[in-house]
């Protein structure tokens, strides 16, 4: 799970793909938080992603990066606790200027039953899963 964290934060942007009925929406992302033994993505909850992952929590999320890329098929699931939600915004400060822990708008998910691959054109894929 390490290496998976450290690819994301080294990418900086991840792209993060949900479904609306049968329509798969993609949207960039750049929050990835590691809390409790636990990968974290950040959002808000009036945005349609939030919605799209309450009706199907299945996602995924790929990143490119020093001439390498990820791809991670997981579950979203909502973590509502207060300490979450503070720990993605204490890693991202920045945030705070439109998120705040108690403002009941910030979301915080973890990824469950994770598998990432990470792949190149000179190098066999990695699968880890978490």
């Amino acid at each position: 799970m390490k290496r998976v964290y450290e690819f994301l934060k080294k990418a900086g942007v991840y792209y993060l793909a949900t479904a609306e009925g049968d329509q798969p929406r993609v949207r960039p992302f750049g929050t990835v938080n590691e809390f409790e033994g636990k990968l974290y993505i950040q959002t808000g909850k009036i945005k349609p992603v939030s919605c799209q992952l309450s009706e199907n929590p299945k996602a995924e999320i790929c990143a490119f990066f020093d001439g390498a890329w990820i791809r991670i098929a997981c579950e979203l699931v909502e973590d509502d606790r207060f300490e979450a939600r503070k720990s993605m915004l204490d890693a991202y400060p920045h945030l705070r200027r439109m998120y705040d822990e108690n403002d009941g708008n910030t979301q915080v998910l973890y990824m469950k039953k994770a598998t990432a691959e990470i792949s190149s054109f000179s190098d066999s894929p990695v699968i880890i899963e978490f």
